[in-house]
């Protein structure tokens, strides 16, 4: 069983770092035209959401949210389960010609961010695709950098991060663990 080394965020740090990359995002692309956001299932979708909303306070525009379920695209599936369980990608408007901007929780080697990019280019060729990242922990596998990160934390090998997210766990905190 793993154990609670330190909590890294609380709740209200979250929320700092969300507003931050709302505003970023928001001042990157030189307002909110064309803007679109993927959160990457699971714990990206309830981020991708909250940072709609404070698009939407700060610009008075509500941006749209898509889910995407990278399973299927996943470099490693046949090492996972022989009849993996597929969640269903719901991305309700076109991607084509769009600024898209992947969200998760979690950014470690790059391979999720990647099967996310292939489940958006099977859905079309969008003009731009961005990634927000709530905690980046290093080590990465493929050349992937996200653009918009809530904060860097270091981590070794036999560490892992956990982000809880009241919508799915009942409490907001990052923590970072060790597998004892």
């Amino acid at each position: 069983m793993a154990e609670v080394k330190a909590v890294i965020m609380d709740e209200p740090a979250i929320n700092r770092a969300l507003t931050r990359i709302a505003h970023e995002i928001i001042e990157r692309n030189k307002g909110t035209e064309s803007l679109c956001l993927a959160g990457i299932k699971r714990r990206g979708v309830p981020l991708a959401q909250t940072i709609s909303q404070k698009i939407a306070d700060i610009e008075g525009v509500q941006i749209p949210v898509g889910e995407i379920d990278i399973t299927f695209y996943r470099d490693d599936l046949t090492h996972i389960d022989e009849m993996p369980r597929l969640n269903a990608t719901d991305i309700p408007f076109s991607v084509i010609g769009k600024k898209i901007v992947l969200i998760d929780d979690v950014l470690y080697t790059g391979r999720t961010v990647r099967a996310a990019i292939d489940a958006v280019f099977a859905l079309g060729r969008p003009a731009a695709i961005q990634l927000a990242i709530l905690i980046d922990r290093g080590h990465r596998e493929l050349p992937i950098r996200a653009d918009y990160v809530g904060k860097n934390i270091p981590t070794a090998q036999n560490e892992f991060i956990a982000v809880n997210l009241a919508a799915i766990d009942g409490k907001t905190s990052v923590e970072i663990h060790g597998i004892a």
